[in-house]
C-alpha cells in the first residue's frame, strides 16, 4: 500500500448516524457487511439490522451509536484499502472517531474497539442521569467569547466549551440549567445562533470525569500497539507513539475539549493538503471547509463518493 504524503483521513463521531447508512456501499463492497458481521459477533447483537432497520431510538442509544459509527468508519476504510486507495500520512477522529482512527492505524484491534466503545457509551450515560446534562451549539462568537459566556453562566454548576469545531462554531456542555443560562448569555453577546442539541449526554466536560475513571480501568486491560499511521488526538492535536500515551489521551478525551481546529491545522503542518472523511454523513467535511476553504475534502459514504475520492 503506497503512502500519499499529502492525504489525511478523518472519522466522524456521534451525530453522523442515520438509518440505512452505508447500504449502497455494502452492495458494491463486501468489506462493509463483513465488518458489521465482525462487530455483531463481538457485541452478540445484529448491528447491521439495527443500522438498516432501526428503530431509530435504538440506533440513537449512545451505547449502540458508538459501536455503529466506529464500525461504519472501519468499513469505509476497509473498502478504501480493498479498492487500492493509498495510505494517508495522518489520521484523526472527532470524539468517538478517534477510536476509529486508532483501529484503522493498526493501534487497536477492531473487536476490542467495538466492545470498548459500547462500554464507553454506557459509562457516559451512567455518569449523568438523563435530563440533568445538556449540550448546545454556539455560532458566530469567537472561542474566547464563548469561554467567557460559560464562566459567567456557571454559577457553581458546570458549563464549558467542549468542541472547538470551526472558527465561530463552538459546542458547550454541562448541567442543563447552566447550559440554558449560557445559551441566553451567548445570544446577548451577539451569537448568530445558540441552540440546544438533541443529545442525552454532556460530552467532554467535567461531568464526564466518573466515566473517564471507569474508562481508564477498562483501557488498562486492552492491548495497544504503536500506530502504523500517526493519529492526532483530540486533547492536544499531537500524535502518541506509546500505548500509555494513547491510553492517557483517550481517558482525558472524555472530560476535555475536542480541539478540532487545532487537529486540522496540525495535519496541515505535517504537509497534508487533502482530506477524506470516512464514514456516514458529511459533518467533518463541512467543518473542514470552514477551517480552510482552500483544502479539498471528500466525504466517502457510498460507491460514487468512494470512486471520486480514489480518482483524486
Amino acid at each position: 500500500m503506497e503512502t500519499d504524503d499529502t492525504l489525511g483521513f478523518v472519522f466522524p463521531g456521534q451525530g453522523s448516524q442515520s438509518l440505512g447508512m452505508l447500504a449502497e456501499l455494502a452492495e458494491h463492497h463486501p468489506a462493509v457487511r463483513a465488518t458489521f458481521d465482525e462487530a455483531s459477533t463481538a457485541l452478540a447483537l445484529d448491528l447491521w439490522r439495527i443500522v438498516q432497520e432501526g428503530p431509530e431510538q435504538e440506533l440513537n442509544r449512545t451505547e449502540i451509536t458508538q459501536p455503529a459509527l466506529l464500525t461504519a468508519g472501519v468499513a469505509v476504510w476497509r473498502a478504501w484499502v480493498a479498492a487500492g486507495g493509498p495510505r494517508p500520512a495522518a489520521m484523526a477522529g472527532h470524539s468517538l472517531g478517534e477510536y476509529t482512527a486508532l483501529v484503522c492505524s493498526g493501534a487497536l484491534a477492531f473487536a476490542d474497539a467495538v466492545t470498548l466503545v459500547h462500554d464507553r457509551g454506557r459509562f457516559m450515560q451512567e455518569a449523568v442521569p438523563a435530563g440533568e446534562g445538556a449540550m448546545a451549539a454556539i455560532l458566530g462568537l469567537d472561542d474566547e467569547a464563548v469561554t467567557a459566556v460559560c464562566a459567567d453562566a456557571a454559577q457553581g454548576e458546570v458549563v464549558e466549551a467542549v468542541n472547538f469545531n470551526a472558527p465561530g462554531q463552538v459546542v458547550i456542555a454541562g448541567n442543563r440549567a447552566a447550559v440554558d443560562r449560557a445559551i441566553e448569555g451567548a445570544r446577548e453577546a451577539g451569537a448568530k445562533k445558540a441552540v440546544p442539541l438533541p443529545v442525552s449526554v454532556p460530552s467532554h466536560c467535567a461531568l464526564m470525569r466518573p466515566a473517564a475513571e471507569r474508562m481508564g480501568e477498562r483501557l488498562a486491560g486492552v492491548a495497544l500497539e504503536t500506530p502504523a499511521i500517526p493519529v492526532l488526538h483530540n486533547v492536544d492535536a499531537a500524535a502518541s507513539d506509546s500505548a500509555d500515551g494513547i491510553r492517557e489521551r483517550l481517558v482525558a478525551q472524555l472530560y476535555r475539549p475536542v480541539r478540532w481546529v487545532e487537529v486540522i491545522r496540525a495535519m496541515q503542518a505535517r504537509g497534508v493538503g487533502r482530506i477524506v472523511e470516512a464514514g456516514p454523513g458529511k459533518v467533518l467535511a463541512g467543518l473542514n471547509r470552514r477551517i480552510d476553504r482552500r483544502m479539498p475534502v471528500s466525504a466517502v459514504l457510498d460507491p460514487d463518493s468512494l470512486d471520486k475520492a480514489l480518482e483524486q
